[in-house]
């Protein structure tokens, strides 16, 4: 397949639940600003701010390489979920996320 070696198959924390793959310059740049965003503090951030912290993060160019921001920063969230990079912060509603206390 070609351009698959420029592209990561994402992850979704439900294994029965198929993702798609993503430039990898564009997820290597949202999954960047995510993890400068999210803390490793208990109470974490609220999902809901993800998409307005990480555009702010985001340097021109790998702006014009993401369609929609909002969209890319779900989906390589839940790839950062599924990996175990971040986790949802347990029995909070709305979603907040924080970095995962099993990984460094």
């Amino acid at each position: 397949m070609p351009g698959v070696a420029n592209t990561v198959q994402t992850r979704h924390p439900d294994r029965n639940k198929s993702m798609p793959r993503v430039a990898r310059p564009a997820y290597e740049a949202i999954r960047h600003a995510i993890l400068q965003v999210v803390p490793r503090t208990v109470a974490g951030i609220a999902f809901k701010d993800l998409p307005r912290r990480v555009a702010a993060l985001l340097p021109a160019d790998a702006r014009s390489q993401v369609g929609s921001i909002p969209w890319y920063t779900t989906v390589v969230k839940l790839d950062l979920e599924a990996r175990g990079v971040i986790e949802r912060v347990p029995g909070v509603l709305p979603q907040r996320v924080r970095r995962s206390r099993h990984r460094t």
